[in-house]
């Protein structure tokens, strides 16, 4: 009896055979995409993800206020100097930045174990449809206040930056791609 090849197996040697430059390894990568992640406390979050949620950094949830002209005040404080932020305006994006990140720590922590609590559903086998519904809506509502709490923080520092400021931080940032578009905050 000939051994019963899986069809994803039939799909990485068609590939390589169709296209020399697939190797092997990229084909493995397709079959194991999560290798590795099995042994994580947490499997829906790196150790990065969870050191980044407990200290309050930002985590890519504010990225359409940022790319699209409001600054935020965690890198406008990184690139004070360079901004020549005045004493008031700095205190002022400090406060809140010191609010923010507060808040940020504390709904982090909430979502970590909001997580952890998925993560055992699974893990000890209890996970039935109500109870991971109510889990997966714990668990997004905190991440959607987390992104609020990042995205309006960007919103209460824009204001404070002349336009100037702002088309200086956009180029300190990377963004002054010449689009032409305005990285004033307004538009």
């Amino acid at each position: 009896m000939a051994p019963i090849i899986p069809q994803k197996a039939f799909a990485i040697i068609g590939m390589c055979l169709c296209f020399p430059h697939f190797s092997y390894a990229q084909g493995a990568a397709l079959l194991q995409p999560y290798a590795g992640e099995e042994t994580r406390q947490i499997k829906s979050l790196s150790e990065k993800d969870v050191e980044d949620l407990r200290a309050g950094r930002g985590w890519g949830l504010a990225k359409p206020a940022e790319l699209n002209g409001y600054p935020g005040p965690a890198h406008v404080l990184e690139a004070a100097e360079d901004l020549q932020l005045s004493p008031e305006t700095r205190a002022r994006v400090e406060a809140i930045f010191n609010a923010m990140n507060a808040e940020a720590r504390r709904l982090g922590a909430l979502y970590i174990e909001a997580e952890l609590q998925l993560e055992n559903a699974f893990s000890d086998k209890s996970a039935e449809p109500e109870a991971l519904k109510r889990l997966l809506a714990d668990a997004e509502a905190l991440r959607a206040q987390l992104r609020l709490t990042h995205l309006e923080a960007h919103l209460e520092t824009a204001p404070l930056l002349t336009r100037h400021q702002k088309m200086l931080y956009a180029r300190l940032r990377g963004y002054d791609t010449g689009s032409g578009h305005d990285h004033g905050g307004h538009h």
